[in-house]
């Protein structure tokens, strides 16, 4: 019979190796409190994968196996940078405030990759509002989609 008819069966299919999450270009730059992060779920994902590997779930031990390959890998790599104490230039790890035209004030903080989460206010330093900050000064105004926004602090 042709291999191609054939069904696997549910474990072996679950086995499988899944593919590799992608690690993002260029540096794997961290801020002090996304290294402690990447530690906390690093050490998680571990222990998940023992109790995945305890009770013979295939499926979570080929989750576990593939988290595992990336976080150890942005680990490995993670480069800490402690933020500037001046606050004259955004630079990665500080705060920015921003004035929309609409009036709107936003203020968010750039950080490491796997730190990022807009929704709580922190941006990864490689997203184009971060990359458009990233330089500015107190009362520059950057581009945000069709509007523009001034820079109102650095911290």
């Amino acid at each position: 019979m042709n291999k191609a008819f054939v069904r696997d069966n549910d474990a072996d299919r679950a086995s499988n190796a899944l593919p590799d999450r992608p690690i993002p270009p260029g540096p794997n730059l961290v801020t002090p409190e996304g290294l402690a992060q990447l530690d906390a779920i690093l050490a998680a994902t571990e222990e998940q994968h023992r109790v995945a590997v305890k009770v013979e779930d295939p499926n979570e031990i080929a989750r576990t196996e593939r988290d595992l390959r990336y976080w150890t890998a942005q680990r490995a790599t993670a480069q800490p940078v402690e933020p500037s104490r001046y606050g004259d230039v955004v630079e990665f790890g500080c705060t920015v405030r921003l004035k929309r035209d609409d009036g709107q004030e936003r203020t968010y903080r750039i950080v490491g990759v796997d730190e990022a989460d807009p929704s709580h206010g922190t941006l990864s330093h490689i997203s184009p509002l971060a990359k458009a900050l990233l330089g500015k000064s107190k009362g520059d105004t950057v581009a945000i989609g069709a509007t523009e926004a001034e820079i109102l602090a650095i911290q």
